[in-house]
């Protein structure tokens, strides 16, 4: 029977289980949080992001997850320096031209703060001057560092990103963290 969790990443979590960075290194990995055998995750989430990863130990299924070419829609809860106005989100929409090519048309739309946001070790800087906000984006492949550089290539830098979906499996209320059996 295929074996699928959800788990929560942590801010200044690697996603992966062990850490080949510097010798000595005490960054925090998967296995901090997950000690189920013969599970890999699906797909990577960037050190400084946070939220939805899954795990499997069905090959094929990890590889229909994280290949760009099955199209699987990832949605992120993004939250941004600055008020985006319509032409940003209509740019996000058509897809960004960056340096490595054009992105595909992403799904955006301005959101409140999500409700059951969890609270982040070092918080995200506040500047009074500055406002900010959230917005909802959907891709569909997988870029290094798309989502950040999609938000910049439109005047908004990324403060703080929560990828909240991915395909069927959502976060709902996981705590940061902590898995569950899908």
């Amino acid at each position: 029977m295929t074996r699928v969790i959800l788990f929560n990443k942590p801010f200044d979590v690697l996603s992966q289980f062990t850490d080949k960075g510097l010798e000595g290194s005490t960054r925090r990995t998967l296995s901090d949080f997950i000690d189920v055998p013969k599970v890999y995750p699906a797909g990577r989430l960037d050190r400084d992001s946070e939220g939805l990863m899954v795990l499997t130990d069905d090959g094929k299924l990890q590889a229909r997850i994280a290949d760009p070419r099955h199209k699987m829609a990832k949605t992120y809860w993004v939250q941004v320096e600055g008020l985006p106005d319509d032409a940003a989100l209509v740019a996000l929409r058509k897809g960004v031209t960056l340096k490595d090519g054009k992105t595909k048309p992403a799904e955006v739309r301005r959101i409140e703060e999500p409700t059951r946001l969890w609270s982040r070790t070092p918080p995200v800087r506040f500047r009074k001057s500055v406002p900010d906000c959230w917005i909802a984006l959907t891709i569909r492949e997988g870029r290094n560092r798309q989502v950040r550089r999609m938000t910049a290539a439109v005047g908004h830098p990324t403060l703080r990103l929560i990828r909240a979906q991915i395909g069927e499996w959502s976060l709902d209320d996981l705590e940061s963290g902590t898995w569950r059996d899908a």
